[in-house]
């Protein structure tokens, strides 16, 4: 797919990768409809000289604000969406308030799934179309001390996994986009700490952002970036009885760092 002729709505574009990922598609020739939550974080993005882009502000999890979405994308021109919003939060599952539940999988699961369905008849009218969904290696690792966003994520995989093959016959590629841990703001302290402590990477938000661009230009469905988490992933998916034994020799360290979320 040719990004120099794009016209891409991005969501979560004032996060950390989302930032990343809007001057990469920018600096690729994309056009952009750039959506968050926060105006101020939004005017903040850094963008080069030139570029084509609206901004609008937007809570996907919010009906009337999905429909303003689907709107101005279809005014745009938009032919590919990527949902990139998401949130984390880090704990055990029997510490946490169920608002804190609700809120990763409905932004991180439910919205996408309703934004994408609201876009739909669009992009399946366009000569060429994607929908990429940002992911995340906790969705096919998941893992303890973030429960709620690894089923979040989990549910994408499995929603891209059925979209792409529900929209075979049509235009419409599905790409799905599988990070690890990435160095921005989402991670709170007590994250940092844990990764440390684990010895896990992380990667920066540019890499990411150029691994996801090089995806979308290419002719690849799925991609986990990052290894050794490729290889567990796959593991995961063959011997999951071999990961539950690895990371129950973590489970102190993770129990310990959740402590202080």
């Amino acid at each position: 797919m040719q990004l120099k002729a794009a016209r891409i709505l991005l969501t979560g574009a004032s996060g950390g990768l989302g930032n990343a990922l809007a001057r990469e598609l920018a600096e690729a020739g994309a056009a952009l409809l750039l959506t968050g939550r926060d105006p101020g974080a939004l005017s903040r993005i850094d963008l080069p000289t030139g570029c084509n882009y609206q901004m609008l502000q937007a809570d996907l999890t919010h009906a009337g604000d999905i429909a303003s979405t689907v709107t101005a994308a279809r005014d745009f021109g938009v032919n590919i969406l990527i949902n990139n919003a998401g949130v984390a939060h880090f704990g055990l599952l029997s510490e946490q308030d169920w608002c804190d539940v609700e809120r990763i999988l409905n932004t991180n699961l439910a919205a996408p799934i309703r934004l994408t369905q609201a876009l739909l008849p669009w992009l399946t009218q366009q000569p060429e179309a994607a929908v990429v969904n940002i992911g995340s290696a906790f969705g096919s690792i998941p893992f303890a001390g973030f429960t709620a966003y690894s089923a979040a994520k989990a549910g994408l995989r499995g929603f891209s996994q059925a979209l792409r093959r529900e929209l075979a016959d049509s235009t419409v590629r599905v790409i799905h986009v599988a990070p690890r841990a990435i160095d921005t703001p989402i991670n709170p302290p007590a994250v940092r700490a844990l990764n440390h402590a684990l010895g896990s990477a992380t990667d920066a938000p540019q890499i990411v952002a150029r691994r996801i661009a090089a995806t979308l230009a290419a002719d690849v469905d799925e991609i986990h970036i990052g290894f050794p988490e490729r290889l567990f992933a796959w593991l995961n998916g063959t011997a999951p009885g071999l990961v539950d034994r690895g990371l129950r020799g973590k489970l102190a360290t993770i129990r310990q760092h959740a402590g202080k979320a």
